[in-house]
């Protein structure tokens, strides 16, 4: 199985390939920081901001814990892939930070042979 984690900005549409799709909006937004604003969720200025949250904390466990218990149910009915697409308003600062941050987790909690894990960070450069 193929799991892809996609990063994507709301004012660019939702992703038609997306099978779950979660919205992170509900965290404070970088772009509302002078020194962030034309930054990108790979630097790590961007990360360090969005990372100290403790509601972005608390989703990333509670997601990890989610996509570990829906992975196995979804090889099981003979699902080859699995697109989520996490996005917030513009697709370039916090939607981008929260993919790479699962990235990093489900990589390690997939482990080998039980699905590959692809990351994509689709609207980064626009706007």
């Amino acid at each position: 199985m193929t799991v892809t984690l996609m990063s994507f900005g709301y004012s660019f549409g939702i992703p038609n390939e997306a099978d779950i799709i979660l919205d992170v909006r509900f965290l404070p937004n970088p772009f509302f920081v002078d020194h962030l604003k034309r930054l990108t969720g790979e630097e790590k200025g961007v990360q360090d901001y969005v990372l100290k949250w403790p509601e972005a904390k608390e989703f990333i466990t509670r997601f990890q814990d989610f996509i570990k218990f829906l992975i196995p149910l979804y090889q099981k009915e003979g699902k080859s892939y699995l697109t989520i697409a996490i996005g917030c308003t513009g697709g370039r600062h916090r939607s981008v930070v929260i993919v790479s941050e699962l990235g990093k987790i489900l990589k390690k909690a997939l482990g080998k042979g039980r699905a590959v894990l692809e990351m994509r960070h689709r609207d980064l450069r626009k706007g």
